[in-house]
This record gives structure tokens, sequence and C-alpha cells, in this order.
């Protein structure tokens, strides 16, 4: 990565866009009919799928079963094939296993649970190509597929990581500039009350710039719930039409 230039001095960055702007996002809800709940979602290259089953009876032990909300069961993997070192990750390996403890974090925030209690949510998300801000593809495909359920949520979750490059907070990273190391964090917003559910950091960054990169994060996230909104929409449009017939 020695020399390579994350941020012109015209203020591009390395795929064309600007310090703020997001990458492309393409998203589908309904992938999977057998699914209480499916989306798919690509967020420039990287791509994410995720399936949601219930509320449902706890499975396995009774002793699990919370009994003023439901229990929300997350876990992650990724495809071998998803990043280009072809490594095959277990499941449950610890990447995995924390991937997975950050969405419950999320989604416990964000999901209705008292509604549901001694009942279980699960929320499976796979990742099918790894280009950088695997997390927010991650949450930001599995709030459509909670939206399809059908399950309660306070808001929308939409999740976005953001950088700090030549005193420049830059939003909605890719690879090559996670790889290039550096200051990075990862905002998952519940955006009409602003609260944030998740808010995770790679590297130290000094205070005085933490701000304007928390400020980037979260209007990127602002500009993540336009599109999933609109992708609901248009879901609801198809549905309608689709039981109209």
């Amino acid at each position: 990565m020695a020399g390579l230039e994350l941020l012109s001095d015209q203020g591009y960055r390395v795929d064309g866009r600007r310090a703020g702007e997001l990458r492309k996002i393409q998203a589908r809800m309904g992938v999977f009919a057998q699914a209480d709940g499916s989306a798919y979602i690509e967020q420039g290259n990287t791509k994410a799928l995720a399936v949601v089953y219930g509320p449902h009876e706890i499975r396995g032990s009774r002793a699990r079963a919370l009994p003023d909300r439901a229990l929300v069961n997350c876990q992650y993997s990724s495809a071998t094939f998803s990043t280009g070192e072809r490594k095959r990750r277990p499941h449950g390996d610890r990447k995995s296993c924390e991937m997975g403890l950050h969405l419950r974090q999320t989604f416990e925030a964000a999901i209705l649970t008292q509604l549901h209690p001694r009942s279980q949510i699960d929320i499976y998300v796979q990742v099918l190509q790894a280009d950088g801000g695997t997390y927010a593809a991650c949450v930001n495909a599995a709030t459509l597929a909670v939206l399809d359920a059908g399950i309660p949520m306070r808001d929308f979750v939409c999740a976005c990581s953001a950088g700090f490059v030549d005193n420049t907070a830059l939003a909605d990273l890719s690879h090559v500039e996670e790889a290039a190391g550096g200051p990075q964090l990862a905002l998952a917003l519940l955006p009409a009350s602003g609260q944030i559910a998740l808010l995770e950091m790679d590297a130290r960054l000094h205070e005085d710039h933490l701000e304007q990169v928390l400020e980037a994060a979260a209007r990127a996230a602002r500009d993540v719930h336009t599109v999933l909104d609109r992708v609901v929409r248009q879901h609801v449009r198809e549905a309608s039409i689709l039981l109209g017939d």
C-alpha cells in the first residue's frame, strides 16, 4: 500500500468518490420464500445476504427463555470465496463470533422484543463478497430482512463505516481504504431518533477529530436510510400488486 494516495488534492478518493459519498447500494427483499424474512444487499462490491426466522418458540433449553422479551439470536458467516485470500474460516471462529455479537447488540436495540416474550428471533447473515464495510452491509441487509418478516422495530437501523485521512473524514470505506490502516469506526444508527445502536472503533483517534468522523458516519447512515426506505416502499408496492391480482 506504500505510496497509494487515498485522497487527491482535488478531494477525490481512489474509486472517484467524494469524501462523504456512499458507494452504490442495491437491495432486494423477499429473496427466499422459505424464510419468514430475507434480503440481499450490495454496497459497492460488498455483498451480503440475510434471513430471519421468528418469532418462534425457544429452541433447546427452555431455561433460555426471557419472561419479558424475545431472545435475539444472530449468526454471521462469510463465504470461502468472499475475499481474495481464499481462506477457509471454520464456523464459529473468533471473527464470526464477534460479528454475531455486534449484530445481536445492534438489533436488541432496534427490535421491539418486549412484544414477544418467551420467544426467539433468529437472524442469519452471510457475506458473499467482502470489499470493505462488512459490518454495515450485514446490518443493512438484516434490517431489510427483519422488516420483511414483519417484526416490529423502533426504527430502521442503518449502518456505515468512516475513517480519517489527511485531516478529512471519509464515509463508507472500501477494502483498499480499510487495508491502508488508520482510524476507522463503524456506526449503527436509528435515524429518526438519532440513537446509536452500536459504535465500534478499530484504531486510536485524537478526540479533536472524533466528532468530525462520527458526524460523517451518521450523515452516511442517514443516506443509507433514504435508500433502504425506498427499497421497502418498492417492495410493499410490488407485494400489493401481487395480492391485488
